[in-house]
């Protein structure tokens, strides 16, 4: 939820910035082509990103939110500081990734496993996880 919240709050700063910026060069008379594309580069990216983030405002607020369940592949990327697990749900064919997510060196990486990925209605954005054994159903693995 951290990225989530990033975006939004970034989103809004970039709008609210540029929109600032773009009134002071209209009130000083000063449209210098570099500053009001700095001020419309950065207009465009705020708007984008509240663009992605708003639409799941009202699921992320009232906590209102899907469990994706079923045999799920987990791919998990370690090259940099922190590592990465992209889970693959087998049966609805939709793709969500973690963050700082421990290794599953012991029971293999590209085994089937059983998963609970719980993301907003809209399926945009990821809260938490479950790993499970597929065959005996042990839980192995859950987010914080």
């Amino acid at each position: 939820m951290f990225v989530y919240y990033f975006i939004l709050i970034l989103g809004a700063l970039f709008v609210i910035g540029a929109v600032f910026a773009l009134i002071v060069m209209y009130g000083t008379r000063d449209f210098r082509l570099l500053n009001v594309g700095k001020c419309l580069g950065i207009l465009f990216i705020g708007v984008l990103f509240l663009v992605i983030t708003l639409p799941s405002l009202k699921y992320v607020v009232l906590k209102e939110y899907d469990v994706v369940t079923g045999k799920c592949v987990i791919e998990i990327d370690s090259s940099g500081r922190s590592s990465e697990a992209d889970f693959e749900m087998l049966d609805t064919d939709e793709m969500f990734s973690f963050r700082d997510i421990p290794a599953l060196d012991a029971y293999g990486k590209s085994i089937p496993y059983y998963c609970e990925v719980t993301v907003t209605k809209d399926h945009m954005f990821e809260i938490s996880y479950k790993i499970y054994d597929a065959k005996t159903r042990k839980l192995i693995l859950t987010s914080k």
